[in-house]
């Protein structure tokens, strides 16, 4: 039996600030990557909200992940970009 408290799933919220603020690096920012999250508001103002869509696709993904798949990869395993 393990010892470690089970994490709680950020998807939902991460995925919602994804699809809708994106462009403001919102899901970054909430999953505790400053750094990327400073990068993906930079590259949304340098192309005019272009790189924003960036945002609505990781959004999309976080979405379509199992929590235990999510935790794993975002929370645990703090993989930053897609």
């Amino acid at each position: 039996m393990s010892s470690e408290p089970k994490q709680e799933s950020k998807k939902v919220v991460a995925g919602i600030l994804g699809i809708l603020l994106g462009g403001l690096g919102a899901h970054k920012f909430y999953l505790g990557y400053t750094t990327p999250g400073i990068i993906q508001l930079v590259a949304s103002v340098c192309t005019f909200g272009i790189g924003g869509i960036v945002g609505v696709i990781e959004g999309i993904i976080y979405l379509t992940k199992s929590d235990e798949e999510f935790i794993q990869t975002y929370q645990v395993g703090q993989k930053h970009w897609f």
